[in-house]
C-alpha cells in the first residue's frame, strides 16, 4: 500500500500533467483536507519530491490564502534550476557566464540577459563579501525563475 506522501505526490503530478502550462497553484490547507492530514505533510512532499534536481520549482506566495505555485521545468531549465538551487554564493564573473549560457540557449531574451547582467555588477551590489556573492546568488535565482515563468506564459 502506498504511503500518504506517495498519494499526495501522485495527486500533484496528475494536476501538473493536466495543466496546459506545466504549472499549478495550490493551497496547502485544501490539499491537506483532501488527504485528511496536516498542512505540514503537504510541505514535506513539496520540499522532498518537487525539487529543482527533479525538474520543479516550488514557490510560496504570502497573502491571497497562502498559495503555492509548482512549476515543471523543461530539461535545460531543470539542469539550470538544480545548479542555481545548489549555490549559496556566486561571483560576478560566474554569474555573467551563466547568464550568457542561458541567453545562448534561448531560455532568456538578450534584453533579459542584459538586465540580469546589470544587476549582477559589483558596483551595483555595494555590500561586503561574502554577503555580496550570497545576495547575487539569490537575485540570480529569482530572476531566472521569473524569466522561466514568463517564457512559459505564466507571468502577465
Amino acid at each position: 500500500m502506498a504511503s500518504l506522501a506517495d498519494a499526495i505526490e501522485a495527486h500533484l503530478r496528475r494536476l501538473l500533467q493536466s495543466s496546459p502550462d506545466g504549472a499549478i497553484v495550490i493551497q496547502r490547507t485544501e490539499i491537506a483536507e483532501r488527504f485528511d492530514c496536516v498542512p505540514s505533510q503537504i510541505s514535506y512532499v513539496l520540499m522532498t519530491r518537487f525539487t529543482p534536481d527533479r525538474g520543479y520549482v516550488v514557490e510560496g506566495r504570502r497573502g491571497g490564502g497562502g498559495n503555492i505555485r509548482v512549476l515543471r521545468l523543461g530539461a535545460e531549465q531543470r539542469e539550470l534550476a538544480a545548479f542555481l538551487h545548489e549555490i549559496d554564493a556566486i561571483d560576478e564573473e560566474r554569474a555573467w557566464g551563466l547568464i550568457l549560457r542561458v541567453a545562448e540557449a534561448g531560455l532568456v531574451s538578450q534584453r533579459e540577459a542584459a538586465v540580469m547582467q546589470a544587476a549582477m555588477k559589483r558596483d551595483v551590489l555595494r555590500i561586503d563579501l561574502p554577503e555580496r556573492d550570497q545576495l547575487r546568488a539569490r537575485l540570480l535565482r529569482a530572476m531566472m525563475t521569473a524569466a522561466f515563468e514568463r517564457k512559459r506564459g505564466l507571468l502577465r
